[in-house]
Formats: structure tokens, sequence, C-alpha cells
């Protein structure tokens, strides 16, 4: 059997791989026999060779990620499966290495090579000996206590002075330490002390919007050793290949983050995923996810899932069953942790399943590589594949005991943060199925407007709002005006500067609130703003929103005095949607030709401010806060 790794060094062979990069993320998500997944690490070795300006030659529209590594020890070694793990997710690394052991230099000199590389992360990889090297040769747990003191106010100041997002790690305590101590007492006390520091590294996290803390713990509980000994003291190796593999992993999984490449539905299919048996064949009684020893590990499965479900991840079935069937047994089958409820889509029928998908995608208006799909059986994972290449797959097999470590081995869902949107997204959902019942009912599309009761609210961002903000442009792709988004850190900067300043909008209706929907980055210079960006989330698009958002910051403009607001398109992959959102709020082209379109597809527009459009009349509006200037 020809495996994805089997496909990449044909493609080396060949002199293609550059070429051919935007096949790499297929392949390396190609199943190997049983289902195992393709040696990341392996793949990052091969994909090495690799020229990444040649690549970018022929995709240009390739996301390029370029991280900084630094550390207490030897580090390079995390590149290669940091390489693989980004491609799996159509990403190309451009990495920036730093000298062994200067990582207080690297992060703290603005002239280093890794500032002036302007990384989007920062891995700055410690150990033990970031601690022990400041503890005497002879030492007691008293020693290592105020040394692990030091080297955490370290850690916060680093926090400040790295460049992008910094990313630091727990540190495993090695047995050739703790069994120095040949009383339990004092290994009791150094087992304290490690913890409490660890505890602190992680808690820096609550303060330092661009830090992130990588917890080695479970990455060792998972993968054994923490290194090899000879590697350790001859090569000053203190993370094996293993441990490195995992932590690429998690490092993968942030960088995809935080391009706002988070996967934002689970779509699952019921026989032998979600319960065992099939409900076709045996019945509602021949169905199990209690009960039986496996039984319990589906109902355990289903358990995960619905954990996923309360952190904002959308559930959705799609299952070759009779749709009458499975809504009795979703209603009141007693194994049953999940209920109807708790999906926002169900397509129960005996259709081909990448059709499915792609409905259920235009049900929740999500581009199919927002999907994740779960699925026991290969021959409908390979169809789903096949169909939709932008759906992420999760092979199962027959052990439902693996089904949880497979779901969540990718992380597929994972974000730098969690909001109170993200909690509430299940029922802003069952809340657009209600609002799809009005318009249906409704005699036209104005009468359903006019029914919905539509509020608007702009102002500046509340302090406790970065997070959700951030989230919102990183995630949204079909409105956003300019492309690219803002990370967590940045908005916090913003608040605090005074040249560039954010307003935000947020919608409430007759079903519920909406929360912080919209975000405006705006530059204030003289008598004139400059529109650097706009985002508006989808799920409220089609209810006159954009322009009434666009039309109240117009107003404050001019009452502000000022004689001129400009704005700019950047045409993206997905961003068509808002293409014409500028002229039909009165913007012109800024070129004195009338062509506002320049050679690279990039609309310029400008707004004298006489002829204000109005709030479409279905929208109440509220302003809060004084306008940025």
């Amino acid at each position: 059997m020809t495996t994805g790794l089997d496909h990449l060094r044909d493609l080396r062979k060949r002199g293609l791989l550059e070429k051919a990069y935007d096949q790499v993320a297929a392949a390396l998500a190609e199943e190997e026999p049983g289902g195992v997944r393709a040696d990341t690490a392996a793949a990052g070795r091969l994909l090495g060779s690799l020229d990444p300006e040649a690549v970018l030659t022929h995709h240009p529209a390739t996301p390029v990620v370029t991280v900084a590594v630094t550390g207490q020890s030897t580090v390079g070694q995390v590149l290669d499966p940091l390489r693989g793990e980004l491609a799996r997710h159509g990403l190309l690394l451009r990495p920036v290495l730093g000298e062994h052991g200067t990582y207080l230099r690297d992060l703290t000199d603005p002239t280093s090579e890794l500032h002036a590389a302007a990384p989007d992360l920062t891995l700055c990889l410690l150990d033990a000996e970031t601690v022990f090297e400041q503890v005497p040769g002879v030492w007691r747990p008293e020693d290592v206590e105020a040394a692990a003191g030091e080297v955490l106010a370290r850690c916060a100041a680093l926090a400040d002075a790295a460049p992008g997002t910094l990313v630091l790690n727990t540190l495993p305590l090695p047995l050739t330490y703790s069994r120095q101590l040949v009383d339990h007492r004092s290994r009791a006390r150094l087992g304290a002390v490690w913890r409490e520091f660890n505890a602190g590294l992680l808690r820096l996290t609550e303060r330092a919007p661009a830090l992130v803390v990588v917890d080695l713990d479970p990455l060792v509980a998972e993968g054994g050793p923490v290194a090899d000994p000879r590697l350790v003291r001859y090569a000053k190796v203190r993370l094996g290949a293993g441990l490195l593999a995992g932590y690429a992993r998690e490092v993968a999984h942030l960088a995809r983050a935080l391009r706002g490449r988070a996967r934002k539905c689970l779509v699952l299919d019921l026989d032998r995923t979600l319960w065992d048996g099939v409900l076709a064949e045996e019945g509602p009684d021949g169905i199990a996810a209690a009960g039986t020893l496996r039984g319990e590990a589906f109902g355990a499965f289903q358990t995960c899932v619905k954990q996923l479900g309360s952190q904002g991840v959308l559930l959705a079935v799609s299952s070759k069953n009779d749709a009458a069937e499975v809504a009795r047994v979703l209603a009141d089958h007693p194994d049953l942790v999940l209920r109807e409820r708790d999906f926002v889509a169900v397509n129960a029928n005996w259709e081909p399943k990448d059709g499915n998908l792609a409905d259920i995608a235009r049900q929740l208006d999500l581009s199919t590589d927002a999907l994740v799909f779960v699925d026991d059986s290969a021959a409908e994972r390979a169809q789903v594949r096949h169909g939709l290449p932008g759906v992420a797959v999760v092979p199962l097999d027959e052990e439902p005991a693996t089904h949880i470590g497979r779901l969540l081995a990718d992380g597929w869902f994972d974000t730098v943060s969690l909001t109170d949107e993200d909690r509430a997204r299940t029922g802003e959902y069952r809340a657009r199925r209600d609002r799809a019942e009005l318009h249906a009912g409704a005699g036209s599309h104005e009468e359903f407007l006019r029914a919905l009761d539509v509020r608007l609210e702009v102002g500046p961002p509340r302090p406790h709002e970065a997070a959700r903000i951030s989230q919102l442009t990183l995630r949204t792709n079909q409105f956003n005006l300019a492309g690219g988004g803002l990370t967590e850190a940045a908005v916090t900067d913003l608040a605090a500067g005074a040249e560039r300043q954010l307003l935000v909008a947020r919608t409430a209706d007759r079903f519920g609130d909406n929360g912080l929907v919209g975000a405006v980055l705006i530059t204030g210079s003289g008598d004139r703003w400059q529109l650097d960006n706009l985002w508006l989330s989808c799920r409220v698009l089609g209810r006159g929103v954009e322009h009434a958002f666009v039309a109240v910051l117009l107003g404050r403009a001019r009452r502000l005095g000022l004689h001129t607001v400009g704005a700019r398109y950047v045409p993206t992959a997905r961003n068509h949607r808002a293409r014409d959102l500028y002229p039909s709020c009165g913007f012109v082209p800024r070129r004195p030709s009338g062509a506002g379109e320049r050679g690279d597809g990039v609309s310029e527009y400008r707004h004298d401010l006489t002829v204000l459009p109005e709030v479409p009349g279905h929208i109440r509006v509220t302003e809060s806060g004084k306008a940025p200037r």
C-alpha cells in the first residue's frame, strides 16, 4: 500500500515537492493501515530541503508561520516534527534557530536575530537544567525552591520582552535529581517545590496575553522517558525525540488557532461511533452506550463530545439511517448522554455523506473546512476525503476505548482562549433555527426584518473583550474586508494606544443576545479616519447590520468634525461577499480615474461625509463611549 510519505518521497525524487506543496496536507492526512497517522517527524525531515520562497512562488496564498526557536539546551531537533505538523495543516514553516543556551539574549536583545525575524511564534524550550544550573553542587530542596523562584521571575519578564507570541513549557523533573535525595521527606518537598514552580509558570498566562505555556506533564505521561541519558550528557539534548514530537503537535495546534484556522463543527456518525450496534439492523433495543463494557466506552465518548459542545464546538450528525428512527432514539433512548438539543443539525438519510456534510455546512453558513468528520467506516471516510478535501477526517476503528484519544489527538478545536460567546454558541444556532422559521412564515423579507426587532450597539470594547475580539478577527473569513486578524496581545496593545483604535458592534434581537459580532480598526490622522479593517460575524449577515455599522461609523466621524473617511478592500479567497460593502454605503474610488482597484486587486475608497447613508429602518441603534480621534 502506498502511503502519504511514499507520495512525498516520490515528489521529492522528481523535483516537484515545492510545486506540489498543495498536495502535502492531503498526503499526510491519508490513512495508513489500521488508521495510523503518518510520521510527521519523518515528513518534516523530508520537507526540510524545501525552499520556502520556491513554495510561495508556486502557491503564493500558502500561509507562512515564522517560528523562532531558542532554549536552555540543544533544541533544533524540534524543527523536523514541527515542520511536519504544520504541513499537515497546510501551513509552511519559516524557522529561525537561536544558538545553544542563548535564550536570554535571544529574547531580550532587540537587535538579536530572533527579534529581527518578527516571528509569529517564539518557542523557548526550558528543561530542568534551567533551574538546577543555579543550584549549588551540594543542595537541598530549599536551594531548589530559591532557584525556581528566580527562574519564575525571569520568565515573567521574558513574557513582556519576547517577540511575537511566546511559548514556554513546564519542566519535567528527572529521576536523576529526585533520587539524589535519599530520604522520602526531602523527595516529597522537592516534588512540591517543583509542582509549585510549574503551577506558577502556567498561571503567568492569566496576566500575559502574548504568553502560552505548554504543559509537558501529559505528554510525558503519554510518551515515556523525557530524554536519552547519553544525548543529555554528550549533546546537551535534554528533551527527547518523543517528547519533542508531542510538543511540536501542540505548537502546530496553537499556530493553527492563531491563524484563525480552528475548526468549528464536529460531525458525527452514529452506528458504532456514538453507540454500539447498527440501528437499522438491530433496532433501538440492539444499540448501547451503557450497560456493557463496550457500551460504557461509547458512553464515555459521548460524554467527551458533550464536553466539547459545552465549549462552543457545534455538534452535528451525518448518519445512514431513517430520520424518524434517529429522532426517536435521540429523544428517549435510556443510554444516551447526547440528545437532539445538543446538535445544531441532524442529517439522517441514505445519501452520500460528502453531500450530507456539504448540506450541514450550508445550514450553518460555514465553509466545509470548518468541519471535522468522525466515522468508523474507512469507506465513508475515504469518500468524504475525496468529495470534500477541506474536511478534517478522524479515523475510528472497531475499538471504542480508543475513540476519545483519536478524536482529541489533532486538537482541531483548540483555541488560545475561550469566551462567553463560545459557550453560548449552540444556543445561538438554535436561535438561528427559530429565526429561519420566522423568516419562512413571514410574508416578505422586509416583514421578517421588522418582526425580528434587531438592536445594534456601537462603541469601544470593554476591558474583558480582548479575547473575543481577537477570536472574531481571526475566525471571520467571509466578512473580513482587508484579510488577516489580531492576536489578543495586539488587541490589548491597541486599547492602550492612541493612534489606532477599535470600535465594536454588539447585536440582539427578539430571540436573544448575539453578543459582540463586529469590529473595526481605525487610524486617526488630522481631519480624517482610515478604516484599516472591518470584521463582521457571518451569523448576522443578511439583516442589514453591516450597512448599519458603517452608517454609524460615518455619523460618528462627521460629529467629530472630520472631513474624510478612507477604507480599503483587500480580496482574499473567501471575502468576495464583502466586496461591495463600501460602495453600497456611499464610498467612492480614491483614484482620480475612478478606478478604485489597483493591479493587486486592492480597492481604495474614500467618503467625504457630505451625504451619509441611513441606518436601515428596522434596526434600532445605540452608541456608547467616546469615539477615537
